[in-house]
């Protein structure tokens, strides 16, 4: 950790840091841990360390908790208590999961008030720092970029709850403009390379230098005979939304183009065993 740390922080005048967050719903929480050791290991606030934040989804919330409004690993975990956790996933219409169901598993109700009772009124362009977070405008059907420098007068409040709306979960939402959005994981779930391209509009005669962290690798293996049986319910119970985002392909692009200026920490894991049937 000391010398990942120190891999950062050879500061020069010409080289400014990018930390980029991926979406994960409950599983971006495991960045805290890499965070908070970082924040051990240098005796400096991520938010000092770093002068771009950006992130998809939780990960994203986490980015405008950190360049918005200047957490340190602490505070963010105290966003994430279990109690917010439970008000986040408040009034589930359906337990198990189906392709059947009509409305979103959560009302939202609950999340709007955790994110509310954190950003208040706060606009994008009160950022402590530049801070962007990615979404799908549903509409015109193309990503949408929500940002400090370009998107100024769009409420924070708005902005995390555009980038967390993961379909199916959560309904899709109407921001300041009149634009209707959803989760950013469609997207980039890993938005590490559209960090790298912000950075250097933002940043033009400095090196870049990425620290990207993800929210796991499933390695739980599937059955590939029984799966070509599968229809929608069956891929659902087994994790399909997971394997749609957590393509290595972002990352694999990233570190050809951006090389050694590129870091990326992502542990894998592997949740409870289901039958594969």
């Amino acid at each position: 950790m000391r010398s990942l740390f120190q891999y950062f922080n050879r500061r020069k005048p010409t080289t400014k840091y990018v930390l980029s967050l991926d979406g994960g719903g409950v599983r971006a929480i495991a960045a805290l841990v890499f965070l908070k050791r970082l924040e051990a290991a240098s005796g400096k606030k991520v938010f000092d360390i770093f002068d771009f934040f950006i992130g998809t989804s939780a990960g994203g919330i986490n980015a405008l908790n950190i360049g918005g409004l200047g957490m340190d690993s602490n505070e963010l975990e105290e966003f994430w208590s279990q109690e917010n956790l439970n008000k986040t996933m408040s009034k589930s219409f359906w337990g198990t999961g189906s392709f059947l169901q009509t409305k979103p598993k959560y009302d939202g109700i609950g999340k709007r008030e955790v994110l509310f009772n954190t950003f208040k009124d706060l606009s994008l362009g009160e950022s402590k720092k530049p801070v962007a977070v990615l979404a799908y405008d549903v509409e015109k059907r193309i990503p949408r970029l929500l940002s400090s420098y370009d998107e100024p007068g769009i409420k924070i409040l708005s902005a995390a709850s555009a980038t967390s709306a993961a379909p199916i979960y959560y309904s899709t939402q109407e921001i300041d403009d009149g634009s209707w959005l959803i989760d950013g994981g469609i997207v980039a779930n890993n938005p590490s390379l559209l960090g790298y391209a912000e950075a250097q509009k933002l940043f033009p005669n400095n090196n870049i230098k990425i620290l990207s962290i993800g929210a796991g690798i499933n390695r739980r293996k599937i059955n590939g005979k029984n799966s070509s049986k599968w229809g929608a319910l069956n891929w659902f119970n087994h994790d399909i939304l997971g394997i749609m985002l957590e393509s290595s392909i972002f990352d694999e692009i990233a570190t050809d183009l951006v090389g050694e200026n590129y870091l990326r920490i992502n542990s894998s894991y592997r949740p409870c065993q289901q039958k594969n049937g």
